[in-house]
């Protein structure tokens, strides 16, 4: 970790290009974007129509000719261009031209830590594209761990598990590095899922994809004993219909495509030395990501595992503040002093 520090230092500028959103880290200045990874598109032209928030919006409601397309997925890029396009929009042209100004400008990235190289040459030519003349690649596990607070830098164990939209990766750190890691193909998407299918079996409901995420946050939220009420079609009149949904119902329904990640902290945890293990049995697991925050995850795990289980302050924005603190230069390696002879 000493040598990722010291070229990370010279670096001005870090992105968490992520499946939901696209954060972007400015040295000295914190974080300037944090929009949804969205991007409309008008078929006809090739037009850029709308970027971020406003292009989310239009999910599900466009005519023919326009597109709603996520260049990135599971933390990789798979549309360099429409990505580029993209960071264009979100940066803003005085950003832009201050980059240009740099003519050294380095920029980090977070990829996940067993991001095909395709997918990190990827990540590179997007930024590059932009005017980076060097990108430094970071694992995302590393990254959020730094900016859930946790002393990755000691020679002490600790885990973290980061709930993506697409993927969650689960890994037990140590020493700056990844002593054992695992990716599950499941993530905020696949309980979103799980959850719009449970609402057409129990209450005969359909809803839109993008409206279960507010459901969430309500059903986590302080009026979670009460419910919350959404709004769909009806399956059988189609006509526009109101339920009121229990957080109960929404944990069982969450439970299936969560096993796997259950499954992953197990495997992980058997990857470890025992001296590691043990020092979990205190410090815990660690919850970060955009979907950390799903009703019932930390107690599932919880239950799965027998460890404590707490939620990063900010999950979301775990990543791209544990990149910008190592810009920043706050964390430190440990230097270890010579052997007596």
């Amino acid at each position: 970790m000493t040598l990722s520090l010291e070229q990370l230092r010279r670096c001005s500028v870090a992105v968490d290009l992520g499946a939901a959103r696209t954060r972007v880290y400015l040295k000295g200045t914190g974080l300037i974007v944090d929009e949804p990874s969205v991007c409309a598109v008008n078929l006809r032209t090739g037009g850029l129509i709308a970027v971020g928030t406003q292009a989310e919006q239009m999910s599900g409601r466009t005519p023919g000719h326009i597109a709603v397309v996520r260049p990135i997925s599971g933390g990789a890029v798979v549309d360099i261009t429409m990505a580029q396009r993209m960071l264009r929009q979100f940066v803003g042209d005085r950003v832009r031209r201050a980059w240009r100004r740099k003519p050294l400008l380095r920029a980090a990235v977070c990829t996940p830590f067993d991001a095909h190289p395709l997918a990190q040459t990827a990540a590179v030519e997007t930024l590059t594209g932009l005017g980076a003349r060097r990108v430094e690649l970071v694992d995302t596990l590393v990254a959020a761990a730094v900016g859930c607070g946790l002393p990755v830098e000691l020679p002490e164990a600790t885990m973290i598990v980061v709930c993506g939209a697409t993927t969650t990766q689960v890994a037990v750190l140590s020493l700056g590095a990844i002593v054992a890691a695992e990716n599950v193909p499941v993530g905020g998407d696949a309980i979103d899922r799980a959850v719009v299918q449970h609402l057409r079996n129990h209450h005969e409901v359909l809803l839109a994809g993008h409206a279960v995420r507010p459901l969430h946050l309500v059903l986590s939220g302080p009026d979670a004993a009460t419910g919350a009420e959404v709004h769909g079609r009806d399956v059988a009149t189609g006509r526009a219909r109101s339920v009121r949904v229990e957080a109960e119902g929404v944990r069982a329904a969450a439970q299936l495509p969560m096993s796997g990640v259950i499954d992953s902290i197990g495997s992980v945890l058997r990857s470890c030395p025992p001296d590691l293990v043990a020092d979990l049995a205190d410090r815990g697991i660690m919850l970060a990501g955009g979907s950390a925050r799903l009703p019932g995850l930390d107690t599932m795990i919880r239950d799965a595992t027998g460890m404590p289980v707490q939620v990063a302050e900010h999950p979301d924005v775990c990543a791209v503040e544990g990149l910008g603190a190592m810009l920043e230069g706050e964390v430190r390696p440990v230097h270890l002093g010579p052997l007596a002879t």
